[in-house]
């Protein structure tokens, strides 16, 4: 007889009275019982849909929520079962891929031979801070994070840290059936795949293949098949199945460095009758992922970078976050979206922050589809965590269960201790008697011990992130990897020094911005009293610890403030854009080729936001993209172009080096340096160096002349004194260059713009801007862009909310005379376009 597996899909919830664990089932006969609008669901997302709680994403209906999660929850369902066809079927097994947290489950009638056509599956949830609280006052005090972190006791719980309150999210303690649930009925079953898909050195591919079975039946097939369901091996089923595979399998790679091909394991399990009673598939890729630390060439220190199929790939990426803080809303279309976006975006590792959970496999396996890295933190953040013998028993069992589930994608290049714990332990100074941070019983030796044991070919492991390698100096530049986080907290320093704040792999750094003026709207929910940068709704919506200062001293450097929202806005989001992007472009300079990996890696926090919020995130709640989306796109992309304009004073400052001085200190000199980098092998191409001035007719072609870039690497192209007119010509004759903006493109064989970018004197609210003369023509699918002076960060949209299908392939332009840009738009059906610029913030129809 083949297994059974019921899935029950028709559930309830109610409020439960108060229950302590491995009493009798709680006394629910009054209960005010509501049908769920779905499942997997989780309480909120029920109270939501009832109309009994508001919608916490607008206004200040956060704090009308919190009441939920001080009360007990009851969900059921009923199990309906065919007994007259359980012919053979003696053991069960129930199922449940998550309960968020603290749940027990009562089932009426478990036994096998009891079981009835109906039969009662009743789960109860407790709420989870009074039992943080109790294990803190026991174990602790647990130290983690500071007052925008949320409550310290959430260390001593397995409960997605985040729902305490994060710097970017909202205190929704989370409560209820959030993943699927499962009755298994068999006599016999496949109970476990493992395959371990190997390529050695010399790049040959092998697979094992073992099988753990339960029951009666031992005979069955193993097949491996490739995309089109071509048969490439098959054999009779076995503990361990091996097959040398050679070439006759093909490589995956990291998404632009070639294709993501993936093979089927598929098992099957045959009854005496010769029947199927059970199959098993598994999707596998064939890589080889090494971590490398070798010395880098004139420099101290070792390099930091990921080696796929022998091959040191540079990797442009992003932090994530949870896809949302209600997680049963996380469908696998909007998985999809959000990964599809970060492929446009030229991105290629995607990092789990150790904060938030262990993603559904629906995320690895897209992951595997579209070719991106995956660096996965254990589930600890920010804090000192315990070590007392019932959580170390829990903290092994979750890491031996998802190192398991997730080993096997080729995707999963890393796997990493935890987020910040031991830096924690270094910013705060922690002086105490014994270890001051007893969880590296964790991360130097349990989770490695289950990584080693539960990978085949090995995972990459790090004990955390950021570590040094060098005792626990987290910020060395030179080993390890580093969160620069100098600009937008520690030093406060300016964002244009972020070339000489990197490291070998800058896991985290980021700054914030506003989002969409349609997203502010969104939370404001009609309240137009608060529609100002300032107000409290907009306070509401920026968890981030003294953000507003942070943001002005950011903000006043560089740019001309207003107070209009739309206009400020855009500014916070072109200050995101500049800094972030020009971050990408300096570190992946120091790409240089094998044995001169000055930096591998740079992951921005972070791509996404779980509400709608002010954050760091790059693509905003309702998947609308900020303007740094589109500099990382140009700054990541297979041939990309970089420019550094360094001004040097009269006398040493402490101001950022691209910044022109016009008070006590002179600009004396100014330089600038160019570069290309590439993902791609060697190509010959033709770089042209132009000059234009913004207060006067001067214009100029500073260089132009063919040049060969070197393969998967950075290539110097061209360093000398910044073009300026002549001084009867110049605007500010103390600094020339001052309202010069110098414009890059790389041309190909065939006469097509490969890459291009733009240089402008800094800071911008020294700039008295000429009117750019901008064209905007909407051409079916296309838009062109075109201006006769320099303009900058051109901004298009469409009018109206309804743009989550909209597809832009650039924006946020930076136009220059003579050099036209088209931009394939996907999903415009006619809709009307609005476009926006630095001078003109507001945007306004084409």
């Amino acid at each position: 007889m083949s297994l059974q597996v019921i899935k029950p899909t028709t559930w309830q919830y109610a409020e439960s009275p108060v229950y302590e664990p491995h009493a009798v089932v709680p006394d629910l006969k009054g209960a005010e019982w509501t049908d769920c609008t779905q499942f997997p669901t989780e309480i909120h997302l029920e109270l939501r849909a009832a109309g009994r709680i508001p919608d916490w994403n607008k206004g200040r209906a956060e704090h009308d929520v919190q009441w939920v999660a001080e009360k007990t929850w009851a969900f059921r369902s009923v199990i309906s079962i065919n007994v007259a066809k359980l012919n053979g079927l003696d053991k069960a097994e129930l199922e449940f891929e998550s309960l968020d947290t603290f749940a027990t489950v009562f089932l009426v009638e478990v036994p096998v031979t009891s079981l009835k056509a109906s039969n009662e599956l009743l789960i109860v949830f407790r709420p989870p801070e009074p039992i943080a609280n109790a294990l803190g006052a026991q174990h602790g005090p647990f130290r983690g994070g500071s007052c925008n972190l949320g409550n310290r006791a959430r260390m001593g719980i397995r409960k997605s840290q985040y729902h305490f309150r994060w710097d970017w999210g909202p205190e929704l303690l989370c409560m209820g059936p959030d993943r699927p649930v499962y009755l298994r009925l068999y006599e016999s079953r496949i109970q476990q795949v493992t395959t371990r898909a190997r390529v050695d050195p010399k790049l040959q591919r092998s697979l094992v293949v073992d099988v753990e079975l339960q029951g009666q039946a031992k005979k069955g097939k193993v097949t491996l098949t490739d995309a089109g369901g071509k048969v490439i091996k098959q054999a009779e089923i076995a503990e361990s199945v091996s097959w040398d595979l050679g070439e006759d399998v093909e490589l995956w790679w990291p998404v632009g460095h070639g294709a993501q091909p993936l093979y089927t394991v598929k098992v099957e399990l045959f009854g005496q009758d010769g029947s199927v009673v059970d199959t098993l598939t598994r999707r596998v890729g064939f890589r080889r992922t090494i971590l490398v630390e070798d010395p880098v060439e004139g420099e101290e220190g070792t390099s930091f970078c990921f080696e796929i199929n022998n091959k040191r790939i540079f990797c442009g990426g992003i932090n994530w976050i949870p896809i949302d803080n209600l997680l049963p809303t996380g469908t696998p279309e909007r998985y999809r979206k959000w990964l599809e976006l970060m492929v446009r975006g030229n991105q290629n590792m995607v990092r789990i922050w150790g904060g938030g959970v262990y993603e559904p496999d629906v995320f690895y396996d897209l992951c595997d589809e579209l070719g991106l890295l995956v660096w996965q933190d254990f589930m600890f953040a920010c804090g000192v965590y315990p070590v007392f013998p019932e959580f170390m028993a829990s903290v092994k069992a979750e890491a031996e269960y998802n190192v398991a589930r997730l080993g096997h994608h080729p995707s999963l290049a890393i796997f990493c201790g935890n987020n910040e714990d031991y830096q924690m332990v270094l910013q705060w100074d922690i002086k105490q008697s014994g270890d001051p941070l007893p969880a590296r019983k964790i991360y130097e030796h349990l989770l490695p011990e289950v990584v080693e044991r539960l990978t085949d070919p090995q995972v990459p492991y790090w004990r955390g992130s950021p570590y040094g390698g060098k005792g626990w100096d987290t910020a060395d530049p030179t080993v390890g990897d580093v969160h620069q986080w100098e600009v937008w907290g520690g030093k406060e320093k300016p964002y244009q020094d972020y070339d000489i704040m990197g490291g070998r792999f800058v896991s985290e750094f980021g700054l914030p911005s506003l989002p969409s003026l349609k997203t502010i709207n969104f939370w404001l929910d009609g309240d137009d009293t608060q529609a100002h940068p300032q107000s409290k709704l907009m306070q509401q919506h920026n968890k981030a610890g003294s953000h507003e200062r942070r943001l002005a001293i950011c903000m006043n450097e560089n740019f001309r403030i207003t107070a209009d929202l739309e206009s400020y806005a855009y500014l916070t989001r072109l200050m995101q854009s500049e800094g972030v992007g020009q971050a990408y472009v300096d570190w992946r300079r120091g790409f240089k080729g094998p044995g001169k990996e000055l930096c591998s890696g740079a992951l921005v926090w972070q791509l996404n936001d779980c509400w709608p919020v002010s954050s760091w995130a790059i693509i905003d709640y309702f998947f609308r993209p900020k303007a740094a989306y589109y500099s990382i796109k140009r700054a990541m992309a297979p041939v990309s172009l970089g420019l550094r304009r360094t001004v040097t004073k009269n006398r040493e400052t402490d101001r950022p080096r691209s910044f022109y001085e016009y008070g006590a200190f002179q600009s004396r000199q100014v330089s600038l340096d160019i570069w290309a980098a590439t993902s791609i092998a060697s190509t010959t191409t033709r770089v042209v160096v132009s000059a234009v001035d913004l207060c006067s007719s001067w214009t100029a072609t500073v260089y132009d002349q063919q040049v060969t870039l070197g393969a998967n690497r950075s290539t110097e192209l061209w360093s000398g004194e910044c073009p300026a007119p002549p001084l009867e010509q110049a605007h500010d004759k103390t600094a020339p260059s001052g309202t010069v903006v110098v414009h890059v493109v790389l041309i190909d064989q065939d006469g097509q713009v490969i890459a291009r970018q733009s240089n402008w004197p800094e800071p911008y609210k020294f700039l008295d801007l000429p009117d750019p003369a901008l064209k905007v023509q909407v051409k079916g699918d296309q838009v062109h862009v075109s201006a006769q002076r320099p303009v900058k960060c051109v901004w298009l949209d469409v009018q109206g909310d309804d743009d989550a299908d909209i597809v832009w392939s650039d924006n946020a332009l930076d136009v220059m005379p003579g050099d036209t840009q088209v931009v394939k738009v996907d999903g415009l059906n006619g809709r009307k376009v609005t476009v926006a610029y630095l001078g003109k913030e507001r945007a306004s129809l084409v």
